[in-house]
């Protein structure tokens, strides 16, 4: 309770202390005296101010989908045997979804290589019989019709056995789809059948996501839209699995908006390593803007937030200085700002949570 007590009259106190500093009638003399009282240094680190040339951003929010999904579906009916899957398991292409039933078939497909077979000794008998009229008939032995319904049958028999073959490949082909594959690797999303159930031609049997890239889509401003470059970098955070952010670029910005709320979607695609991230869920997107403008940037651990100003300590005569800013954009780790401060001033980064104005300060490395 004590320790609160203290932090709180520690906060009051540097806020009155920068808005004194800050007032047009502070006196530097009352950090020199300070000093002369031997307020001891505190130990800070700093950095540099840098002016370079940075792209305006925005950053909106966006959500994930998977790139591939797919409701697999069984291509002929049948009932199910053997549902191996469930909901949330991961499946490696050409991985068993379900077994139908294809104890009909396999008759069918017996009777079929049957017939074949009777058909393939007929059909031999229709070619010796064929020879043997040919050669009687060369002779002049046979009358011509004899030869004629010779080579009929032994064409309607060749005929036949084509359509037995053809039966056959049709039934070890329907035989062969009632098992149902995975056709990309990928998570199960949803069930739409179980072990009984009838499924008919064309029926859903499984829902399957691939998540090894994931899609965002971001609705954009119509006024931001018109800036973004074509395959632009964007920055991409989830906050709900890290806050470090992932680089990325610009899939598609997309030809038709929405009127009412002048936003048109931007797609970008992301790898997944890992599976992390989800379908669903909410991301923040950092877009860099086609225009480009000079800017100061400063380390963001530089800028201190005193009541409703952003200040920034920097270094005179081995004294904290504070420096009201406004920050006008964040670029990786450093922000842009306009205030009293010019490329090449020291200002602090560590250290400056407990400093006054016109405090002495000792710099380390």
């Amino acid at each position: 309770m004590q320790k609160s007590k203290f932090t709180a009259y520690f906060y009051i106190y540097f806020i009155i202390s920068m808005l004194v500093f800050l007032s047009p009638g502070f006196d530097s003399s009352a950090a020199q005296n300070s000093k002369k009282q031997g307020t001891p240094a505190v130990p800070v680190r700093i950095a540099r101010v840098e002016k370079k040339i940075v792209s305006d951003q925005i950053s909106l929010v966006g959500t994930t989908q998977a790139i591939k999904k797919s409701t697999v579906a069984a291509e002929v009916p049948g009932v199910v045997k053997y549902f191996p899957v469930k909901e949330g398991d991961y499946v490696k292409k050409g991985d068993l979804l379900v077994s139908l039933r294809s104890i009909n078939l396999k008759l069918q497909l017996k009777g079929a290589v049957a017939a074949r077979e009777k058909t393939d000794a007929n059909l031999e008998n229709a070619k010796n019989e064929l020879e043997r009229v040919s050669r009687l008939k060369d002779a002049n032995s046979i009358a011509e019709r004899k030869y004629d319904e010779a080579l009929y049958n032994y064409r309607a028999l060749s005929q036949e056995l084509v359509r037995n073959n053809a039966k056959i490949e049709q039934l070890e082909y329907e035989i062969s789809q009632k098992k149902v594959l995975s056709p990309f690797s990928g998570f199960i999303a949803v069930e739409h059948t179980q072990v009984g159930q009838w499924v008919s031609s064309g029926g859903a049997v499984v829902t399957l996501i691939d998540l090894s890239k994931i899609r965002i889509t971001v609705d954009v401003p119509e006024r931001y839209a018109v800036l973004l470059p074509e395959k632009g970098k964007v920055k991409v955070k989830v906050k709900s699995i890290s806050g470090k952010p992932l680089s990325g670029r610009i899939y598609a910005i997309l030809p038709q908006g929405d009127s009412e709320s002048r936003t048109f979607p931007v797609r970008i695609n992301l790898a997944n390593p890992g599976f992390k991230i989800r379908s669903g869920m909410e991301v923040f997107v950092t877009f860099e803007l086609a225009r480009k403008r000079n800017a100061l940037l400063v380390p963001k651990d530089s800028v201190v937030t005193a009541g409703d100003n952003k200040i920034v300590f920097s270094v005179a005569g081995g004294k904290a200085v504070p420096v009201r800013v406004k920050i006008t954009g964040y670029f990786d780790g450093y922000v842009a700002v306009e205030g009293n401060l010019k490329p090449g001033d020291q200002v602090v980064i560590r250290g400056n949570e407990r400093l006054r104005p016109g405090q002495a300060i000792e710099v380390q490395n």
